[in-house]
């Protein structure tokens, strides 16, 4: 039963970039009012549940928490703009490159040489970051820009991983994120406001994708990835997240209208091979990505 929940988790994560196309809005703009509502819904629950879980939180994690925040604000912001210029299947399958950022960046954090699995990981995800990039060009550079943007965004999301595992072993699971989605929420509205990025006049149908995109993709479907971990593997549940960049390319076709270069599925295969094997590699697992 535990698996068909992270079934129903991963359908929700794969809908927020059919949600955040149909919104129309300015990137800043969905990525604050994802977040704010985002940061409602979770502070709500965790007041529910009580706030004595807030008792494990000190005042010298106050500094790593928002350091967490500030990443995720960044992944938000980048990945959000990056659907603004690429292909949802370029975009998505860039970004779940996570894994791959983290195992290097536990490198970085640790004396020990980058082993063969990392090494290779890196390989067979450039290869295919090269292929996707590749198809893309013939779209023109506007593709590249946010074939970057989505890379950078996955490079953010290592780093809230890699910031927020410092704490995230002592903290329970809802007060970390209630403090981490609320700092993140503070600097993607900050963000949108001080680029005059336009958060009220729009139309009632942004609203309601916006909405949408911070209900189901966040409140619902990261939040039973994450009750899940609490019963399976990390690994097991990684892999089965691995399936997003899948479903959010098929469920873009009918939806959208967007039928992908076909550069996307070696490009893609070598992705999603680069990315299994870091989560198989030790570091990924140490971080539980």
């Amino acid at each position: 039963m535990v698996y068909v929940w992270v079934g129903v988790g991963v359908v929700s994560v794969s809908l927020a970039s059919i949600f955040i196309r149909l919104a129309d809005a300015p990137p800043l703009t969905v990525a604050a009012y994802r977040m704010c509502i985002a940061t409602v819904i979770v502070g709500v629950t965790a007041g529910i549940a009580g706030r004595g879980g807030f008792a494990a939180v000190r005042r010298a994690d106050f500094l790593l928490l928002a350091g967490s925040g500030i990443f995720l604000a960044a992944h938000f912001a980048l990945w959000i703009t990056s659907l603004s210029h690429t292909s949802v299947a370029s975009s998505v399958l860039l970004v779940t490159t996570t894994p791959v950022f983290v195992a290097i960046g536990a490198h970085f954090a640790s004396p020990d040489k980058v082993g063969r699995l990392t090494a290779l990981a890196v390989v067979v995800s450039v290869a295919g970051g090269i292929v996707i990039a590749a198809g893309d060009w013939a779209e023109g550079e506007r593709h590249l820009l946010g074939d970057a943007l989505a890379l950078a965004g996955a490079v953010a999301v290592a780093g809230y991983l890699l910031v927020g595992r410092r704490v995230r072993r002592r903290i329970p699971t809802l007060p970390y994120i209630t403090i981490v989605y609320a700092v993140a929420a503070v600097v993607l509205l900050a963000a949108a406001v001080g680029s005059g990025a336009p958060m009220l006049g729009l139309p009632a149908e942004s609203y309601f994708w916006m909405a949408m995109a911070a209900l189901l993709p966040q409140a619902v479907g990261h939040s039973l990835l994450n009750w899940a971990l609490g019963y399976l593997p990390a690994v097991n549940v990684t892999l089965m997240v691995r399936a997003e960049p899948v479903l959010a390319t098929l469920m873009a076709i009918p939806v959208l209208g967007e039928v992908p270069p076909w550069t996307v599925l070696p490009g893609g295969a070598l992705l999603l091979l680069g990315v299994y094997i870091a989560v198989r590699s030790g570091e990924a697992r140490r971080a539980n990505v």
